[in-house]
C-alpha cells in the first residue's frame, strides 16, 4: 500500500455543529479531518494518554508520519503506551478552510488562537478529551502547541514545539508579507474566478518559500541544473495540494503570531527542538532565547541538512526524546 492510500484509509472526518471565531464570526457544520491510532488508556471513560500532533502551515493530519520511526516498542513514542490524534488544522483544506467551505476570501479571518480553540473543541466533542498528555508540533504546529499551553495552562502535561518560535518577526514576517503581496496583486483574487492567472499567482507565491525549506548548505551543494529542476517541481507540486485563499489566510494568521510576553504563563514541561541549519527559525534567534524565557524547558538542537524539514529525521535525536518521555511513561 502506498503512502497516499494508507492515509486515505486512515482518514476520518467529524462534523461539529458550529465553531465561533475569536472575532465573533460563527460557521455551522464545521468539518474536521483527522486520524487516530495507538492504545488509549482510560480512567473511567476518560482517555488519559492522548498525544496530539500539530502539523506545519497548510499541511494536514498526515504530517504525523514524521514520528512514525519512533513508534516502536519501548521507543520514545511507543504506540502501545500512547494514543495519538492528528487533525488537519483550521484553515487547512481537509478541515474547515477557505477552499473546502467555498467561502474563499469571505472566510472569517482567523488567528493561531482560533486554531487552538478549533482543536480543543474537536477533542472535547469527539473524544471527550479535556486534558492531554502532550502536544507535539512542528513549525506552525509549534505555534499551536505553545499558544495552547499559554491559553490553557492545565491542558497538557508537556508540549514539544519543533523548528518553531515564540513570534513571527524579521525575515519571516517580510516573507509572509511578500507572499501576500504576490497573491493580492492578482486582479482575479477575490473575484470567485479560478483561472490560469490565479494558478500562476499561487505558483509564484509558493516559489517565494523555496529557499526556506532545505538548509543553505544543501541548496549550495546542488548544481544549477538540479536547483532549477527542484525549483520548478516545487512550484508545480504546490498547484496539486495548495489553494491561493488558504495560503493567504494561513499567512495572515502566522504573521500576527507573537506570544513573547506570555511565555511565563506556560506551566507544561517543554521540550524544544531546533536545527542549526534551519533558515526559517535559526536557533540563535528563536529556540535559544525562547528556551531561556520558558521555565521547565529543555532544548535540543539538531544538525540536519534538511534544515526546516528536519522533523523528517527525528530518529537522529532518539536518545534525547526517550530521556524526556521517561517522565511521561503510562
Amino acid at each position: 500500500m502506498c503512502e497516499e492510500e494508507y492515509f486515505e484509509e486512515k482518514r476520518e472526518t467529524y462534523v461539529m455543529d458550529s465553531f465561533k471565531f475569536s472575532n465573533g464570526n460563527v460557521l455551522n457544520d464545521v468539518t474536521v479531518e483527522y486520524m487516530a491510532f495507538g492504545t488509549p488508556k482510560y480512567d473511567g471513560d476518560v482517555i488519559t494518554n492522548a498525544i496530539i500532533y500539530c502539523h506545519g502551515s497548510l499541511g494536514n493530519f498526515s504530517g504525523v508520519k514524521k514520528i512514525f520511526p519512533l513508534l516502536y516498542e519501548n521507543g520514545p513514542f511507543d504506540e502501545n503506551k500512547y494514543f495519538f490524534i492528528s487533525m488537519s488544522a483550521l484553515g487547512s483544506p481537509g478541515s474547515c478552510a477557505p477552499s473546502s467551505t467555498s467561502l474563499k476570501n469571505k472566510f472569517p479571518p482567523y488567528s493561531i488562537e482560533d486554531v487552538v480553540n478549533f482543536q480543543k473543541q474537536f477533542l472535547a466533542e469527539k473524544f471527550n478529551i479535556n486534558h492531554v498528555l502532550g502536544i507535539i508540533g512542528n513549525s506552525m504546529g509549534g505555534f499551536v502547541a505553545l499558544t495552547s499551553a499559554i491559553l490553557y495552562p492545565d491542558f497538557a502535561d508537556f508540549i514539544m514545539p519543533g523548528v518553531s518560535s515564540y513570534k513571527v518577526a524579521g525575515h519571516d514576517y517580510i516573507l509572509s508579507k511578500f507572499v501576500n503581496e504576490i497573491i493580492t496583486s492578482d486582479e482575479n483574487y477575490g473575484n470567485d474566478i479560478d483561472n490560469n492567472s490565479l494558478k500562476r499567482t499561487l505558483k509564484l507565491a509558493s516559489l517565494a518559500e523555496f529557499n526556506f525549506g532545505l538548509s543553505k548548505e544543501s541548496l549550495r551543494e546542488m548544481s544549477k541544473e538540479e536547483l532549477s529542476i527542484n525549483f520548478e517541481e516545487f512550484g508545480e507540486e504546490s498547484l496539486e495540494y495548495l489553494d491561493v485563499y488558504d495560503v493567504k489566510y494561513c499567512n495572515e494568521a502566522c504573521m500576527n503570531y507573537d506570544i513573547e510576553k506570555d511565555l511565563d504563563k506556560i506551566s507544561s514541561k517543554v521540550f524544544i527542538i531546533a536545527c542549526y541549519q534551519d533558515p526559517h527559525f535559526p536557533p540563535e534567534l528563536d529556540a535559544i532565547p525562547m528556551s531561556k524565557m520558558i521555565k521547565n524547558s529543555e532544548l535540543v538542537i539538531m544538525d540536519s541538512q534538511l534544515g526546516h524539514l528536519c522533523f523528517n529525521e527525528l530518529e537522529n535525536i532518539t536518545d534525547e526524546l526517550a530521556s524526556f518521555m521517561k517522565e511521561f511513561g503510562v
